[in-house]
């Protein structure tokens, strides 16, 4: 019988290293594949790139490929990740909202675009090293179940992979502890055995997203006024794209006591500052919407547990529907800083029952 053809996306990490000798261990006929993904910057911050986008990682992850015996590729997504990532978290910001550019990759470049080009030269699977684990259910429907480690799920920043695309993608670290992974790292003696992990986002190194944007758009954005939840003029702010829901340093009023974004107003150019109870809420809308787990709602309540960002440690709710692509989630208790743009995933138990971008 003829062997399963796998890409695997390699970001020159430990994991998706891993995740490459696993498969070729379980039988499948395995291609690594990094995703060019940066922009035509200049060479020497290219070089200094690190994470998922860098030149190192191409190196890194070309020396684990031959360890490992298999061929590697190093694939132009370049266009892409521009529209699909960049422009997107560019846009969000400038509308006053707090986009989560993983999410925007996952679904539309490291699936989408990688998932077509891998089909098209005649893969059966694509396969990454994210800790997650993916079952069909009695239902048909193929959904992510949490991973075997707690502490290192991922399956929050996939919720919004299709059904196609969960039915093609394999993940064989999730069934692992990064302890584990790492110990297989070192017995195979590869060089990513004790690479950290990359915390920042990508395109941005120094976390500097305001100095990005502008750069980006090549405009400088206005000031406006930090006004209380009644209207009044408390002081000058820098421009929107320097606030967050819930945000309490770098606001440079002088209040007296700990005070808090509560919201932004691109209408006016406000942002809007309360005390630390006023950033708590109990009801969320989201559109965008995908179904994994189950397929809709279908004109029923169903309960949940909803994770508002990554680092959430979720929280049961209530869901309904109360438009098309648009439903409300409400929360038992009141949960902080619910920050429009980024998503909302709601849960089955283990398994991701579907999710949205928070309105």
């Amino acid at each position: 019988m003829e062997k399963r053809k796998v890409v695997v996306g390699m970001s020159g990490g430990v994991d998706s290293s891993v995740a490459a000798w696993l498969l070729k261990k379980q039988g499948y006929d395995v291609i690594g594949v990094t995703m060019q993904i940066w922009q035509d910057e200049e060479r020497q911050t290219e070089e200094e790139n690190g994470g998922c986008c860098g030149l190192s990682a191409v190196d890194d992850a070309r020396r684990v490929a031959s360890k490992l015996e298999i061929p590697y590729y190093v694939m132009n997504f370049k266009q892409e990740f521009r529209k699909y990532v960049m422009d997107y978290f560019v846009d969000e910001y400038l509308n006053a909202r707090t986009p989560n550019p993983c999410i925007a990759c996952n679904r539309f470049v490291k699936w989408e675009a990688l998932l077509k080009r891998s089909l098209d030269i005649g893969a059966d699977y694509i396969a990454t090293g994210h800790y997650a684990r993916i079952e069909q259910l009695p239902n048909g429907r193929y959904a992510l179940r949490k991973s075997a480690t707690a502490e290192k799920d991922q399956t929050y920043a996939l919720y919004s992979l299709t059904q196609e695309q969960l039915s093609r993608t394999l993940m064989p670290v999730g069934e692992f502890t990064k302890d584990e992974i790492r110990a297989m790292a070192r017995e195979l003696d590869l060089q990513t055995a004790d690479k950290p992990d990359s915390q920042e986002i990508c395109f941005i190194p120094d976390h500097d997203y305001a100095k990005f944007i502008v750069e980006d758009t090549k405009r400088e954005l206005p000031e406006g006024n930090f006004v209380d939840q009644n209207g009044k003029v408390l002081g000058r702010h820098r421009g929107l794209i320097h606030y967050t829901v819930g945000q309490r340093k770098g606001l440079n009023l002088s209040m007296g006591h700990p005070v808090f974004v509560v919201e932004l107003r691109p209408e006016t150019n406000e942002v809007v500052i309360g005390e630390s109870q006023d950033v708590f809420s109990k009801t969320l809308r989201c559109s965008r919407l995908n179904w994994m787990a189950v397929d809709g709602l279908h004109g029923q309540e169903m309960r949940f547990t909803a994770k508002i960002r990554y680092g959430h440690k979720g929280a049961a709710c209530t869901v309904r529907e109360v438009g098309p692509d648009l439903v409300e989630c409400e929360f038992d208790e009141p949960q902080r800083a619910i920050t429009p743009g980024q998503a909302v995933v709601f849960y089955d138990g283990e398994y991701v029952a579907g999710g949205g971008t928070i309105l």
